[in-house]
């Protein structure tokens, strides 16, 4: 019985997208938190953002780490190692006597311990479709943004009712519980007959780029469209806070961003099963230039709603488009390190946006500098696309 997009490979899915739904709060708990860390710690909004930012480099090697030891043993491995990181990283935190100590324990425990929920996954799910690759892999890194809908809000609610140490001992204790029984049920591997039938015919040549040029232009592009990302992802409670909105608008606008964003999540799977995941990214980056436009000329409270919502709409494919076209040009045998090398490069757009936002905002007093800025790298990943599309209409080949 062939393996591949069978009754299993989508319960697998299931399984892999409530797993990347917990694990993905070590993508967001730092930006909920950063207004309480910054009051508590009395720093400034820079040093505030440090936890986010070493947490998004934590995930960047992190993801190599863990996809090497998904191709040499198996998922459960990594998640097994990823989930005990985690649960202990949050306890660590919310004991964290300063902020340095802090930021330490995000970036080499949730960090690294968190990206085992993300690469890993998409790879390890790439292997069992092959006429619905895109939109498997689409549908599980939603799990990023389901996180982001169900988190900010939770977290919001629990630091202002118990503070933010509590919060984070308490969703350590729930990933150490809840993850256990969801791994073993991917315990299964996949037989090597079905593996090789995942692989598609070599797409290499189709844009006549060596692979590890290719692989460079996917990393630079990857960086700069997360620093453009990045901007109103992390920043949003923040700035929602300094307008005089309160934090928790900006939970809710950055939960109703990521809500939405699971729609162009799932949607660009279907579009990149029919136009290859190069194409599908391409309109994804230009539409996200549109929105962090329009956040420079509108900032009430009913406008940042709606321009969060066309946000999340916009990109919400964007990042799975990365471990598509891995999977369409380069060999599924080292799918999980590969896409841990792209995946890690995007991490880092993140983790340098986030940084980066905090110092414009310091320098000039608004986030408005903040914007631009990451329009400007949204420039830089458009040029980079523009031209690998200029070197060929890539396809999608069947196996």
């Amino acid at each position: 019985m062939d393996s591949l997009d069978s009754r299993l490979s989508w319960t697998r899915l299931t399984v892999s997208l409530v797993l990347a739904s917990i694990g993905g709060v070590g993508f967001w708990s730092a930006v909920v938190s950063l207004p309480a860390i910054q009051a508590d710690f009395g720093i400034s909004r820079a040093e505030a953002s440090l936890p986010y930012t070493l947490t998004m480099v934590g995930f960047a090697f992190g993801g190599i780490l863990m996809g090497s030891l998904a191709d040499r043993f198996g998922i459960v491995a990594p998640l097994t190692l990823g989930a005990a990181m985690t649960g202990l990283g949050y306890i660590g935190a919310g004991l964290s006597p300063t902020p340095l100590a802090l930021a330490l324990d995000q970036g080499l425990l949730i960090g690294v311990g968190a990206s085992a929920f993300l690469s890993p996954l998409l790879a390890d799910i790439s292997h069992w479709f092959r006429k619905r690759r895109a939109l498997a892999v689409t549908i599980c890194s939603s799990g990023n943004y389901v996180a982001g809908v169900v988190w900010p809000p939770t977290l919001q609610h629990f630091i202002a009712a118990d503070g933010w140490r509590a919060t984070h001992i308490g969703v350590g204790v729930f990933c150490l519980l809840a993850t256990g029984p969801l791994i073993w049920l991917l315990r299964r591997r996949l037989p090597g007959t079905s593996l090789s039938a995942a692989t598609p015919a070599s797409a290499h040549g189709e844009l006549n780029l060596a692979p590890k040029t290719l692989m460079i232009l996917l990393a630079v592009a990857g960086f700069a469209c997360c620093v453009a990302m990045s901007m109103p992802q992390a920043h949003l409670v923040a700035y929602c806070a300094d307008l005089g909105y309160g934090p928790a608008r900006g939970a809710e606008m950055l939960s109703t961003m990521l809500a939405l964003g699971i729609i162009s999540r799932v949607g660009s799977g279907f579009v990149a099963d029919r136009i290859g995941g190069l194409a599908t990214l391409i309109l994804g980056s230009l539409a996200q230039g549109v929105a962090l436009f329009l956040y420079l000329w509108f900032d009430s409270l009913v406008s940042l709603y709606l321009i969060s919502g066309v946000f999340g709409l916009f990109q919400g494919g964007i990042v799975p488009m990365y471990t598509v076209i891995v999977r369409e040009y380069f060999p599924p045998s080292r799918a999980g390190s590969t896409v841990g090398i792209v995946m890690m490069a995007t991490l880092f757009g993140m983790a340098i946006g986030g940084w980066m936002s905090g110092e414009v905002f310091d320098l000039s007093g608004s986030y408005r500098m903040a914007f631009l800025n990451g329009l400007l790298w949204n420039l830089v990943n458009l040029g980079i696309l523009t031209f690998l599309m200029q070197r060929g209409r890539p396809r999608l080949i069947a196996a």
